[in-house]
C-alpha cells in the first residue's frame, strides 16, 4: 500500500467522521453547565444552597409583601396568637412576629457576611505572609495565632459589645476581629503546598516580589479554601450574633435580631407562647444548617479538584 492510498483512506475516514461529530454537536450544542454537574454530585449542597436562597428571599423580599410596624410599641395587641393580620402572632410588645423574623434575619445575615469577609481578608493576608516567609517568621506568627486561639472568643466579644454601643457594623468588626485565626491557619497550610509549585518557583526566578507572589500567584490559587472558609465563617457569625442577643449583649432597640427574640420568647415559655420561641429557633437552625451543607459540598468539590 502506497502513501497515496493511506492519505486517501485517511481523508475518507475524516470525511465520514466529520458529519458524525457535527451531528453530535448539533444534538448537544451546549455542554453540561458546571453548576448542574456540581449539583448532581452534591445533592446536599444543592439543598443547602436552595434553602439559603429561600431564607434570604424571606428576609429581604418578605417585607415588600408583608408590611409591619417594627418601631412603635402596641400593647393593645400584645401577645396575640397567630391569626388574621398576624400569621405568627405578636410578641409582648405588640410587634408582628413574622415581620420581626424578617428584620432579624436581615441583620443576622448582614452581620454574618460582613464579619466573614472581614475575618477572611485578615486571615488570608496573614496566613499567606506566614506561609511564604517560612522559617522563624512563620514560627513566630503561628505561635501568636496559637496564643490567641487559647483565649475565650465569646468572652472578649461580650466585653467589647458591652463596652461600646453595638450596631450592625461595629458588631461585624468585633466578630471578624476575633474570627480570622482559623482562616490564617488554613491559608498558611495551603500556601505551604503552593510555594513549592513550578509556577511559583518560576515567578521567583523571574524576580517577582513577595507582594506580587502573594497577590498574583498564591491567594488566587487558594481561592477554593478561602471561599469554603467564608461560608463556614458566616454560619459561625450568625450563631455568635444569636448568642449575644440571647445573653442581652446584642443589638439595641429598635434593631431586632434573632437572639434577642429568642431570649424574650424563653421568658414566657411557661405561658405557652410557642409562637415566640419555635419560629425564630427554626430560622436560626435552618440558616446555620443551609450554610454548613453548602460549605461541606464546596469543600468536597475543592478536594476533588485538588486531587
Amino acid at each position: 500500500m502506497t502513501s497515496r492510498d493511506v492519505d486517501a483512506m485517511t481523508t475518507t475516514t475524516d470525511a465520514g467522521a466529520r458529519p458524525e461529530a457535527e451531528s453530535a454537536t448539533a444534538r448537544n450544542p451546549f455542554p453540561a453547565w458546571p453548576v448542574l454537574r456540581w449539583s448532581r454530585q452534591n445533592p446536599l449542597g444543592l439543598i443547602g444552597g436552595l434553602l439559603l436562597v429561600l431564607l434570604a428571599g424571606f428576609c429581604f423580599l418578605g417585607p415588600l409583601f408583608h408590611h409591619t410596624n417594627q418601631t412603635d410599641v402596641d400593647l393593645v395587641n400584645a401577645a396575640l396568637p397567630p391569626g388574621p393580620g398576624h400569621p405568627l402572632g405578636t410578641d409582648t410588645n405588640g410587634f408582628d412576629v413574622l415581620g420581626r423574623l424578617m428584620e432579624g434575619g436581615q441583620v443576622s445575615l448582614q452581620i454574618g457576611l460582613l464579619a466573614a469577609i472581614f475575618a477572611t481578608t485578615i486571615g488570608t493576608v496573614y496566613g499567606a505572609v506566614a506561609g511564604l516567609a517560612g522559617g522563624v517568621v512563620d514560627g513566630f506568627l503561628m505561635r501568636l495565632v496559637d496564643v490567641m486561639l487559647s483565649v475565650p472568643f465569646l468572652f472578649f466579644v461580650l466585653i467589647l459589645s458591652a463596652r461600646f454601643h453595638a450596631n450592625a457594623l461595629s458588631l461585624s468588626l468585633v466578630i471578624g476581629a476575633f474570627s480570622w485565626l482559623v482562616s490564617a491557619r488554613l491559608v498558611r497550610g495551603e500556601v505551604l503546598t503552593l510555594r513549592v509549585r513550578e509556577f511559583v518557583l518560576a515567578a521567583r526566578v523571574m524576580g517577582a516580589s513577595r507582594r506580587r507572589l502573594i497577590l498574583t500567584h498564591l491567594i488566587p490559587n487558594a481561592l477554593g479554601v478561602i471561599i469554603v472558609n467564608i461560608t463556614f465563617q458566616v454560619a459561625d457569625a450568625v450563631l455568635v450574633v444569636a448568642a449575644l442577643g440571647f445573653l442581652g449583649f446584642g443589638l439595641t432597640y429598635p434593631t431586632a435580631d434573632w437572639g434577642s427574640q429568642l431570649a424574650s420568647g424563653v421568658t414566657y415559655i411557661s405561658a405557652d407562647y410557642w409562637w415566640l420561641i419555635y419560629p425564630v429557633g427554626v430560622c436560626i437552625v435552618l440558616t446555620v444548617l443551609a450554610l454548613n451543607l453548602l460549605a461541606d459540598a464546596l469543600r468536597d468539590a475543592v478536594g476533588r479538584r485538588a486531587d
